[in-house]
């Protein structure tokens, strides 16, 4: 089996994919490996490099095949995580060993096995057809989703719709399986709220408190209020949302001071009940009342990192789940669950689905991808063109 992998073209391309140590920001030649293999299978390539002040460059990739509508998109990312302690690894983190029936590495299942099942399924359908159907395939493949998220896949849709450069429908091929192929394709996502609350109060002695106003009381108050706070019972799609206090830190070293300054960030992960004006709304609320109640001062900054979405059930996530029905003999739940992924910016182009491989090892060490699912998700994705463009075999 493992020799049989070592000549599949999409097992080989994901092993040149993940031989490139391309941690955001860094692209280590990733891209230049897709473009290559794009170009020999006829796509028009673009080579897109953003900037934007107090952040990295990053290389982005956008790759057509053919111009007409409708424009079927995959979309991805080549960038990875740190590997960490990279002695705490079986192997080198950036060889792409395959080992009993698995490649190994970082980036094999977050996602550069994905992306290189995005090509070879795309060159099968070309070939298979001689690139005669009505409509165009691309590819658009970032290397900041890991990242900050500034200089990729929202900057290269800016720059498509600068250039009238329309996409139908997307699938995103991020890992959405938590622990078999084909369990659950993602059509939605839950949006992303932080905010970064401070109390100010006054310092002084700790043996002389009524000289002093401690923020720390006041801080535990507010925490505990919004932590009790229910925000929803959850949708049919959407479980419930959450806040979560992410560091509480005052910074003081001494123990006979009371400090000045409390902090303490918090983010919510929200569903379409909600919307960021109307939360930061309701968490003002809960504070102002904190804050009269005890005569104490806050300020409340927030950042607005995603808006919730979701992608109507429909001909799009049906075709989705017959090719992985056909394939597999599983129907994947159609869910909404997890963190955030660059499908929170497609979404304001086009409908998008997530799918991709199996979850459980992404992140970590000793990252790894099962050969056979690789290769199905392959069949999946090739599947999914020739039904879309209406193709027979």
């Amino acid at each position: 089996m493992e020799n049989n992998a070592e000549n599949s073209e999409v097992i080989a391309l994901t092993q040149a994919l993940m031989q490139c140590a391309s941690v955001t920001p860094r692209d280590a030649g990733a891209l230049d490996v897709l473009q290559k293999a794009l170009e020999a299978a006829g796509f028009v390539c673009h080579r897109l490099t953003f900037s934007e002040a107090g952040t990295p460059d990053v290389d982005n990739l956008y790759a057509r095949f053919g111009t007409s509508a409708p424009n079927f998109c995959f979309a991805g990312h080549t960038d990875v995580v740190p590997v960490g302690d990279k002695n705490a690894w079986s192997v080198d983190p950036f060889s792409g060993t395959i080992r009993d029936g698995m490649i190994v590495g970082r980036g094999a299942a977050d996602m550069k096995a994905a992306v290189a099942a995005f090509v070879v399924a795309a060159k099968r359908f070309i070939g298979a057809t001689a690139g005669d159907f009505d409509g165009s395939i691309s590819l658009l493949i970032t290397g900041d989703e890991e990242g900050p998220a500034i200089n990729g896949t929202r900057k290269v849709l800016d720059w498509m719709a600068e250039r009238g450069e329309k996409i139908d429908h997307c699938i995103v091929g991020e890992p959405t399986n938590p622990s078999e192929l084909g369990e659950m394709v993602k059509i939605g996502r839950r949006g992303s709220f932080t905010g970064y609350l401070t109390v100010t109060g006054t310092e002084g002695h700790v043996a002389y408190p009524h000289l002093a106003d401690n923020p720390i009381p006041h801080m535990a108050t507010m925490i505990t209020a919004l932590d009790s706070h229910i925000l929803d019972d959850g949708t049919e799609h959407f479980q419930p949302s959450n806040l979560e206090f992410t560091t509480v830190d005052v910074g003081n070293p001494a123990t006979n001071v009371i400090a000045r300054t409390a902090k303490a960030t918090f983010n919510i992960r929200f569903n379409t009940e909600h919307s960021h004006d109307a939360l930061e709304a309701t968490i003002r609320t809960i504070l102002d009342r904190i804050a009269t109640e005890r005569n104490c001062r806050y300020t409340l900054d927030c950042s607005r990192n995603s808006s919730p979405f979701l992608t109507p059930e429909g001909e799009f996530s049906a075709l989705i789940v017959a090719a992985i029905e056909k394939r597999l003999g599983i129907k994947p739940v159609l869910s909404t669950t997890g963190g955030t992924s660059d499908a929170r910016f497609i979404k304001d182009y086009c409908p998008v689905a997530e799918f991709g491989l199996i979850s459980q090892t992404m992140h970590k060490v000793d990252e790894r991808a099962s050969i056979s699912d690789i290769e199905a998700l392959t069949d999946i994705y090739t599947d999914i063109l020739f039904n879309y463009f209406q193709k027979s075999r």
